[in-house]
């Protein structure tokens, strides 16, 4: 017998059992839409056709006459960072395009001048050159010379001196030698190395470097801005720059003129080849050059001694 009136379930038919199923999933669906209802997360669409509740056993679609809420649209940040992201892409695209550009007329400017370079050379016009340094008008660094043991020294025209500028040098006359001043240079005195002897006119003529220390003609006077050249034997007429070798960055040179004396301070020695003559080329300071041969007796090379000047005697 049933319990309160019920059927037991076993007693139930098929078609029974099936309507029992629906009516439960019914209620539980139903509570869930309440629940869903409560929280806010279905409302109700009006206008909609009532869901079908026929065919016992299908599936009942009963939530047909809800919708879920739209999406929201994107937040705040996400379209400002999207927005941002296009102007960097923006700015890449320009900056690249900007590069390409000058790339593009710098080539041009370069093939600009290279043809008119060209067509200038083509037709023997000469290339403009910017305004050079004081004219050096020696080939050869001074004081070259042969030393033979028991033999008179003699200058060099052969042996260091490239073949193709031995007709220069054989062709070169020094300059007038000038008219003596107060403030030409007298007496050079290199404390360290016990050099104590007088300066005179002419840097690169034979007769003069037998008398001393010769100042080369046009370069600074002492004390004036400019670079003040001097040279003189290593090994015959007093061999009065042996020595230079001995000399360090520090070392005080100081050149007397009749009226005050200028001390200078070595900053560098360097060996050079005879016809590195851009040692002699003027500066934007005050600065002196000594020049002797180099190694002693074998004079294959000069040694040049550079200083800049410092003060003079009277502190001035």
């Amino acid at each position: 017998m049933a319990r309160n009136g019920k059927q037991p379930i076993e007693e139930l038919s098929v078609q029974e059992l099936e309507h029992l199923l629906y009516r439960k999933k019914r209620t539980e669906r139903r509570l869930r839409l309440r629940r869903l209802r409560e929280m806010g997360r279905v409302v109700d669409v009006p206008h909609l056709p009532a869901p079908d509740h026929q065919g016992m056993g299908a599936s009942v679609a009963l939530t047909s006459s809800y919708a879920t809420i739209p999406p929201s649209p994107p937040g705040l940040a996400r379209r400002i960072a999207n927005k941002g992201l296009l102007l960097v892409e923006v700015t890449a695209v320009v900056g690249l395009l900007y590069i390409l550009f000058n790339l593009w007329t710098t080539q041009r400017e370069l093939n600009r001048e290279l043809a008119a370079a060209q067509q200038a050379e083509a037709i023997g016009l000469a290339l403009p050159t910017a305004a050079p340094t004081p004219v050096i008008d020696l080939v050869v660094l001074p004081t070259g010379h042969r030393y033979v043991e028991g033999r008179s020294p003699e200058p060099v025209e052969s042996g260091d001196i490239p073949a193709h500028l031995l007709p220069v040098m054989q062709a070169y006359q020094p300059p007038p030698l000038p008219t003596p001043g107060p403030e030409q240079a007298r007496v050079i005195q290199i404390p360290a190395i016990g050099v104590n002897h007088p300066v005179v006119e002419g840097a690169y003529d034979w007769e003069q470097l037998k008398r001393g220390v010769a100042h080369h003609i046009g370069s600074a006077q002492p004390g004036q801005v400019g670079n003040m050249v001097m040279a003189a034997h290593n090994d015959i007429y007093g061999a009065i720059f042996q020595h230079l070798d001995q000399l360090a960055p520090g070392d005080e040179i100081v050149v007397q003129t009749n009226q005050r004396a200028y001390t200078y301070v070595v900053t560098k020695i360097d060996i050079v080849e005879p016809t590195e003559v851009d040692v002699l080329a003027a500066t934007n300071h005050a600065s002196a050059t000594l020049i002797s041969c180099y190694p002693y007796r074998i004079n294959t090379h000069r040694i040049v001694v550079f200083a800049d000047l410092v003060t003079d005697a009277s502190g001035s």
